[in-house]
């Protein structure tokens, strides 16, 4: 089997699995077996790229043989999949989330519905991110977007309570408006260039001469995907739609799935198709400073740990916008490095709420308190993941905060760096908040017999904290090289510095 013909599986894997456990739904302990094993297949198929792949490597597969077409007609036709080093960094990141995050549903899904609905939805939001991250042409891009959104939109709504309905009916209005605007986005571009291929686009687009209407893609683009990464000011949604899904749901959401419908595609749209031009770069270092600042100012005055939490991905998203925006190898690295360790840090902090929750029975920080006696574990991978946030060395999150301050200072960017600094100590101060309140302090009266959560959520907790604590050995050459490096090269290659 040749590393090309791999490359779908990243699909069919995850539809694979859902299409098993509907049908194999009535046995059990089938559901959390194949969500499991489906998860980890991908995640094991995105270690053996890294391992593989070279520094400037494109692995490229022609579905449907059409290669012959090609040659005879000078341009790419059929669908292609397409695999960079940018390509390779996303996929281990979706995937790792996912597989920790499906071991942690096995425990944590049995107080809902039968959890074969969960995991169906699960792998086909899996699926969908996979296909957004190996795509190669505009309209399976959109096409995985949306398999991604609406599996997310049902899943969010999985509590069926009024509050989850709302949230999800929210969420889903705007995400049909973003798939809206993509959509036309992808219509204006192909009336231009004649073609879907992101190749052919780039080159075609190199020698276009109607610059108004690369404008209005942009627009349609900035804010369709915009929405999908909740970066400000197209994030109302988020705040509502986070809280309201199950813990593991919204460690995906926030940990990975507007990583990937959003910043993944804002980057590979504008990076890798339009040659990411001075006043987009402009914009996204605005946008990112605006969702750093705002969204933590917002998230300080909550108590309800899921919503405080939401607001807090708002604004880390900014400062991984901030990074991309600056554009620099420094920048780009600092971008990369915080998208992972966000994915990391954010998604254990979600599902450290959702352990608070599984034990209390509530989300209200001010009706928890010395929650560290009777809860130990899930106390310390809290602080390893606020430290990881709040960017106190040595945690991997004050690395890469580090690294794109050091970007804008490189760049003579003063201001971005000063609001990057400011939004990491109001970010400290909200976390400080959620240790004095959670955790510190007398234990309540009618908490004084919970127990800790079970083993399968305790074991991705412990092994999300690990990397928060160790994170900052990704920096080191070797490693740096054969992960990060290698899609700090495809971005750099794609943004010509």
């Amino acid at each position: 089997m040749t590393i090309e013909s791999i490359v779908p599986l990243f699909v069919a894997i995850p539809l694979a699995g859902a299409f098993l456990i509907t049908l194999l739904k009535r046995i059990k302990g089938i559901p959390d077996t194949l969500g499991v094993l489906a998860s980890a297949s991908a995640f094991a198929l995105s270690i053996m790229f890294v391992l593989k792949m070279e520094m400037g490597q494109r692995v490229i597969c022609n579905v449907g043989n059409w290669g012959g077409f090609q040659e005879v007609l000078g341009r790419i036709v059929g669908i292609q999949l397409v695999v960079d080093g940018f390509t390779v960094f996303m996929l281990v990141t979706v995937n790792l989330i996912a597989f920790l995050v499906a071991v942690y549903s096995m425990s944590y899904m049995t107080r809902y519905t039968e959890k074969w609905q969960f995991y169906s939805l699960f792998l086909l939001m899996l699926a969908g991110m996979n296909g957004v991250l190996i795509t190669g042409d505009m309209f399976n891009l959109f096409v995985f977007v949306e398999i991604a959104s609406l599996a997310s939109y049902a899943l969010v709504a999985f509590g069926t309570g009024k509050k989850e309905l709302e949230a999800s009916f929210k969420y889903a209005v705007m995400g049909g408006v973003a798939s809206l605007l993509i959509l036309m986005g992808v219509i204006f571009l192909y009336s231009n260039t004649g073609t879907l291929n992101m190749e052919d686009m780039t080159r075609i687009l190199g020698s276009s001469e109607n610059p108004v209407l690369i404008y209005l893609v942009f627009a349609l683009f900035l804010a369709g995907f915009g929405l999908k990464a909740a970066i400000f000011p197209f994030h109302a949604w988020l705040p509502d739609a986070h809280p309201s899904a199950p813990a593991p749901i919204s460690a995906m959401l926030s940990g990975v799935l507007i990583k990937a419908l959003g910043v993944y595609t804002l980057v590979r749209v504008f990076y890798c198709v339009f040659g990411f031009p001075e006043k987009v770069s402009s914009i996204f270092m605005t946008l990112g400073a605006l969702s750093m600042i705002i969204a933590v100012i917002l998230a300080l005055k909550q108590w309800d740990m899921k919503r405080l939490l939401a607001y807090h991905s708002i604004s880390q998203i900014g400062y991984i916008i901030l990074g991309f925006g600056i554009g620099s190898p420094l920048g780009i690295l600092g971008g990369l490095l915080h998208l992972f360790n966000h994915s990391i840090f954010k998604s254990l902090l979600f599902l450290d709420a959702g352990s608070l929750e599984y034990a209390t029975g509530t989300r209200n920080l001010k009706e928890m308190g010395g929650l560290s006696k009777r809860m130990p574990v899930t106390s310390w991978t809290t602080l390893a993941a606020s430290m990881s946030i709040a960017g106190v060395p040595p945690f991997a999150g004050f690395w890469s905060k580090l690294i794109i301050i050091l970007a804008c200072i490189q760049m003579g960017l003063w201001f971005y760096a000063i609001i990057a600094v400011l939004a990491s100590i109001l970010t400290l101060a909200s976390f400080m908040k959620v240790t004095r309140y959670a955790f510190l302090g007398e234990i309540r009266n009618k908490l004084r017999n919970i127990l800790e959560v079970p083993a399968p959520m305790l074991i991705p907790m412990i092994i999300l904290a690990i990397i928060c604590i160790i994170g900052g050995v990704l920096l080191i050459p070797g490693v740096r090289q054969g992960f990060l490096g290698l899609a700090v090269e495809a971005l750099s290659r794609a943004r010509g510095v």
